[in-house]
């Protein structure tokens, strides 16, 4: 399945207390879970800069990540942005079979 980056960033003052988090959280999680049932997340990262959240997650085409980048909007009023990602031993390959490549 395609891997995709997901990162997200929550608008100022859209959370009341740090707590609160882990409540949107488990809203996210459940809402993906249930209209994303095909969606499987490989990790989660808190990011210190411009984004707060970096996950990793395969999905079966971009439509299917586009719906969780949008549900997640949805949530706490966030920023997000989805990024197709490809293997490094694929990238590779794909390369080495370019007209021109080095064998």
């Amino acid at each position: 399945m395609p891997a995709f980056a997901l990162l997200t960033r929550l608008s100022p003052g859209s959370l009341k207390s740090p707590h609160t988090l882990e409540e949107l959280e488990r809203r996210v999680v459940e809402r993906i879970r249930t209209e994303c049932p095909k969606v499987k997340w490989r990790e989660n990262f808190a990011v210190i800069g411009p984004w707060d959240y970096l996950d990793i997650f395969e999905a079966p085409d971009l439509d299917a990540a586009a719906k969780v980048s949008t549900i997640i909007r949805t949530f706490g009023h966030a920023h997000t942005e989805v990024w197709p990602l490809v293997d490094w031993p694929k990238f590779k390959a794909m390369i080495h079979a370019l007209p021109g490549a080095d064998k």
